[in-house]
């Protein structure tokens, strides 16, 4: 897994990260370790941009539910991107297209 953390906007605080390659129970360390610490920039913005990524695993869904739930807890806003057809299917089939979804949009509870 490569991983890139770009500063989009500095006036109003957002980052990019983009992740190549795959998040597995092996790479997901790493990954949660230079995330969750970008959830937690009050009134921020985080983009999760998963172009390049072509494989994710159940951990990698996990840090991504655990990012989201941290980012509702500090107001910033956070967003993924760039799903390939593959991942895309991964999120529908757990359900994280609907809770970002419904957490972007109607600021819902994400203590599931």
């Amino acid at each position: 897994m490569n991983l890139s953390i770009e500063r989009e906007n500095q006036r109003i605080n957002t980052n990019r990260v983009v992740v190549s390659g795959e998040i597995d129970v092996f790479t997901a360390p790493e990954f949660k370790k230079n995330l969750l610490p970008l959830t937690e920039l009050n009134g921020g913005a985080l983009i999760l941009d998963l172009n390049k990524t072509n494989y994710m695993d159940s951990t990698a869904i996990g840090v991504i539910v655990a990012a989201l739930k941290s980012s509702v807890k500090h107001h910033c806003k956070f967003s993924v991107v760039g799903l390939t057809p593959r991942i895309e299917r991964l999120f529908e089939i757990t359900g994280l297209t609907e809770l970002i979804a419904r957490t972007q949009v109607g600021g819902g509870d994400t203590n599931e």
